[in-house]
């Protein structure tokens, strides 16, 4: 977006924190954040907005902008469905369209008397990474002044391991995926994605200089690597944090098993919040630890597809006991595979449109007939928050 010409007044990566207790901790930050994007909506009043995700500000920002009469288009529905269901009035009271990239998330809506549409997820319109996996190694696995011809790189299946793109998360999820990934034996190799958002230094430093010198650590490689979804589309299968890659896991389709640790207080707290809508889930149905599901994958397929390893139940040893299987030509490795590409085609949306453009005609339908020349004299349409 900021390539194409957006302005940013906030980084989002800035102030995006999980958790309860992490959010108190940087709500002095958060805040004045807030009041300087409040400052250039008052000062730019652009004609529309479009607001993505990241509900405790955005929701904020919704009633700045109805009260100075801006239309508001609502991109990526924040998980209302789940808990904190009390804020279903402000998606009423401020939003004029509800733009949703998850198919239960339009009759939650709908029976609730707000405008929303199902865009389809935009990474499910993303084309399959086309580097081949030789093309791959040479780029990123081989180590300086090795013969490709006589790596074992090649020979070895590839595990990828996706702690998550805060460093809250990589330091709470990716210990613990090494270790697992230390009881599988030499035999694997394994790809670890970088998110952009983090530090890539400090995340190796983290990785070879803090966790694995801790650990007894097999005759395998660790490749630190850029793109999640060349990763997975090479992987044979993956450990993936709770989040969006759980989304490109399902889309790329690759057999994975779902992680995920808090602080025991927001674990504690989600616990007791947390309640899916039938739209989204069957009433009281959790697993044999009194959880409900929290991989997206999970609940778009309407039943436990993957398995979901959070909290205590996040082990070494439980990773790699639920990850064996999905290594070998096994039954629960072709249903997973089978059952992610029913996910996948869940995520697209009937028509052909895409989501971006689907939600650019929401903005068209909201802001009337005008040609580009009168948007240009009249204001501008610019995302008031990314």
């Amino acid at each position: 977006m900021e390539v194409a010409g957006q302005h940013r007044i906030v980084r989002a990566e800035d102030v995006a924190h999980m958790g309860i207790t992490e959010v108190l901790r940087h709500a002095p930050r958060v805040y004045g954040s807030y009041r300087k994007l409040v400052a250039s909506i008052k000062e730019s009043r652009p004609q529309a907005a479009v607001l993505i995700d990241f509900p405790d500000v955005n929701f904020r920002l919704a009633r700045e902008l109805k009260a100075l009469q801006i239309p508001v288009i609502y991109f990526v529905s924040p998980q209302l469905w789940a808990w904190k269901r009390r804020r279903l009035r402000w998606v009423q009271q401020r939003v004029d369209r509800m733009m949703v990239i998850f198919p239960f998330e339009e009759p939650f809506y709908r029976n609730r008397n707000v405008d929303a549409k199902f865009t389809g997820h935009p990474l499910a319109e993303l084309p399959l990474p086309t580097i081949s996996r030789e093309q791959f190694a040479a780029t990123y696995m081989f180590a300086k002044g090795e013969d490709p011809q006589s790596s074992s790189h090649l020979g070895r299946p590839w595990i990828a391991l996706l702690p998550g793109s805060r460093w809250k998360e990589v330091e709470s999820n990716l210990p613990t995926m090494l270790e697992a990934a230390a009881l599988l034996g030499p035999n694997y190799d394994f790809l670890i994605p970088v998110a952009s958002t983090l530090d890539k230094q400090k995340f190796s430093d983290f990785v070879f200089q803090q966790q694995i010198t801790r650990i007894q650590w097999p005759k395998s490689s660790i490749t630190l690597v850029p793109d999640a979804r060349e990763a997975l589309r090479h992987a044979r299968a993956s450990v993936v944090a709770s989040g969006t890659a759980t989304v490109q896991a399902a889309v790329i389709g690759n057999p994975f098993v779902v992680v995920y640790r808090v602080s025991p207080l927001t674990f504690k707290l989600a616990k007791r919040l947390v309640r899916y809508p039938p739209e989204v889930w069957p009433a009281a149905s959790v697993d044999v630890h009194g959880n409900l599901p929290i991989a997206m994958v999970n609940l778009i397929a309407g039943r436990s597809i993957v398995p979901e390893l959070i909290q205590d139940q996040f082990t070494a040893a439980n990773v790699a006991a639920a990850l064996r299987p999905l290594l070998d030509e096994t039954p629960e490795r072709a249903r997973i595979i089978s059952d992610l590409a029913e996910v996948r085609e869940k995520l697209v949306a009937p028509g052909g449109t895409g989501s971006i453009g689907q939600v650019a005609d929401a903005i068209d339908s909201l802001l009337g007939p005008l040609t580009g020349r009168q948007l240009s004299e009249r204001g501008r349409i610019s995302p008031a928050s990314v």
